[in-house]
């Protein structure tokens, strides 16, 4: 399939991960893709790589929670590519995350975390909505995560954010032909997942989830592009659970 074959999507947290998934293969189906990240080694390895495989892709480096940081990334993409037509929104901190209780957790590194995992995600899309207006219309998809629905600190919290995010941006968007959505992962195997989150409960999530496997970042690519393209022209505001089952609403 080739659904995205003359348009650019850019892909923020894609030097490596779930990102680094999303970015190929937006690339297999014809897009062009910039390559977003603040680990300029990782990102421009992603990018060659998509490069190797037939694909086209630049890196860029950008931190979300700086607007003009992101501004700088939607004026790049313009001039490299013409247009910007999808933005997925999946920078992050987490793989080094910092473990503690909203009550506790100390206060600059809480308004740090949240400046990328939340704020983040509306910078940028307040960097790209213009240029998607001049290209008659666009996509966004943001990640959650099923971290929204059951207790896990400022993390959960973020993507309680996000999630109204998503809707709040719908419907200020969905005039100007741009449609949000946000994809809710259960637990992913990645190697931030493993560096943040002990063997044990690990097992016991597995243990509770009705298909009994960790998910993978090729679990989510079907959603991601799903939301992203036509197929999904009449969608938006939407939060998709792609968890396994974990989480029943």
């Amino acid at each position: 399939m080739n659904r995205f074959t003359g348009r650019t999507a850019i892909v923020t947290g894609a030097a490596q991960g779930i990102g680094a998934v999303y970015a190929e293969a937006l690339a297999a189906e014809g897009a062009n893709v910039v390559v977003a990240d603040l680990n300029a080694e990782k990102g421009e390895e992603t990018a060659k790589r998509i490069t190797a495989a037939g694909g086209t892709a630049v890196f860029h480096t950008v931190d979300v929670a700086d607007p003009e940081s992101a501004t700088a990334l939607a004026e790049f993409t313009v001039a490299e590519f013409g247009a910007i037509n999808h933005l997925v929104n999946n920078a992050a901190i987490y793989g080094d995350m910092k473990l503690n209780l909203l009550l506790t957790v100390d206060w600059d590194y809480y308004k740090k975390f949240m400046s990328v995992n939340l704020d983040g995600a509306l910078n940028m899309t307040r960097a790209v909505y213009q240029p998607m207006l001049k290209a008659k219309g666009g996509s966004i998809v943001n990640q959650s995560s099923t971290a929204a629905w059951v207790y896990s600190s400022f993390y959960g919290l973020a993507k309680v954010g996000i999630n109204g995010l998503t809707q709040q941006l719908a419907t200020e968007l969905g005039g100007s032909k741009i449609r949000i959505n946000a994809i809710a992962p259960g637990p992913i195997d990645t190697e931030a997942t493993q560096a943040v989150t002990p063997d044990v409960i690990v097992k016991d999530m597995v243990s509770r989830i009705p298909i009994k496997r960790m998910g993978t970042p090729q679990d989510l690519v079907g959603a991601c592009l799903y939301l992203l393209s036509d197929d999904a022209a009449w969608v938006t505001g939407q939060i998709l659970a792609v968890d396994g089952g974990q989480i029943i609403r």
